[in-house]
């Protein structure tokens, strides 16, 4: 059996960290997931998923994301009940975060926290992707970024090589 989802999404809150009476740190937060298509009225609708992450990957979480972060979540839908203060019985269903990654550098995320949500940069286009690249459950640290050209020009890997590159179609793998 297969049980695997991949979400990305904005927290709509910050995400709320808990012990367990055993020590154990676990997470939860809710993720705005925009749907693909749009409605009759041309407004695009959202899903907003429940999650919960455990132990120190819950603490590099609370610790690295906030309410409107862009995040991608791996992880596995799990279903469990219990029974409320009431006596009835509640049916939960939530994503079983294993790994995450921060979508969005520390200095976008800082900048649409003081202009009311939206980022400036990309060229005006609000929630575009960052380039910055993160990696899942290294407590969010930036991977090294070598790219040191301009984000709007692709690079060209062999400018000032000075080496002509002959391929000829035996080394084409097709």
């Amino acid at each position: 059996m297969i049980n695997r989802v991949v979400l990305v999404g904005r927290l709509t809150r910050d995400p709320e960290l808990r012990t367990t009476g055993s020590g154990i740190s676990v997470a939860t937060f809710t993720l705005a997931v925009d749907r693909q298509f749009t409605n009759s009225q041309g407004e695009r609708g959202a899903d907003f998923i429940s999650c919960v992450i455990w132990r120190k990957s819950a603490e590099n979480f609370c610790n690295f994301t906030s309410k409107g972060s862009l995040v991608g979540i791996d992880g596995r839908i799990q279903t469990r009940s219990y029974d409320n203060k009431d006596g009835q019985r509640v049916y939960v269903t939530e994503v079983v975060v294993d790994n995450f990654a921060l979508l969005e550098s520390r200095k976008d995320r800082e900048a649409r926290g003081q202009n009311g949500g939206f980022t400036p940069n990309n060229n005006g286009n609000a929630g575009a992707q960052n380039t910055n690249n993160f990696q899942p459950n290294n407590g969010g640290a930036p991977a090294a970024n070598t790219n040191n050209a301009p984000q709007d020009k692709p690079q060209d890997p062999f400018a000032g090589s000075g080496d002509t590159i002959d391929i000829s179609d035996d080394d084409l793998p097709f």
